[in-house]
């Protein structure tokens, strides 16, 4: 099962036919195994990655260290709810270290984003501190290079 996974993981566009050969499996079995991935929730979206920059569609990413007072009895989760939930926000996860939350969110201009941080997020009970780093240019991202220019590193030769 781990196999088809990570098949699915790489390249979710692969067909059922192609991935019963790659594991040497019936179509019908694959295609269960998937129903039954999705119906536990270990499978629980398909992605595209998109170069949304080359498409023209400038958006501006932030990278933002949330602290927290954490609350009595659910510690930090209903607060990390509660930021999940803005439209905004693309990822959330618990860290450990100098900051409790990394919240990494969308916008269509720095003010936005700067906006979003003073009036929503910082004013939210629990949020003690906040500290934003702007993604100026993304190189690799979920394992793929984004702009991969595969050069021929060969020395020239010539006679």
């Amino acid at each position: 099962m781990r196999e088809l996974l990570e098949l699915l993981e790489h390249d979710a566009r692969r067909s059922v036919n192609e991935l019963a050969a790659i594991l040497h499996r019936s179509e019908y079995e694959v295609e269960k195994q998937i129903e039954q991935l999705e119906k536990d929730k270990i499978i629980l979206n398909y992605n595209t990655l998109i170069n949304w920059e080359k498409f023209g569609d400038n958006t501006v990413t932030s990278i933002i260290e949330v602290n927290l007072m954490p609350q009595r009895e659910v510690g930090f989760d209903a607060i990390a709810e509660r930021i999940y939930r803005f439209d905004e926000v693309r990822t959330v996860y618990l860290m450990s270290g100098s900051f409790d939350l990394l919240v990494i969110i969308e916008g269509k201009s720095l003010q936005e984003v700067a906006n979003f941080v003073a009036t929503r997020l910082a004013t939210i009970d629990g949020v003690t501190a906040t500290r934003s780093h702007f993604m100026l240019k993304p190189y690799k991202k979920d394992g793929v290079i984004i702009n991969d220019k595969e050069r021929d590193h060969r020395l020239v030769v010539s006679p």
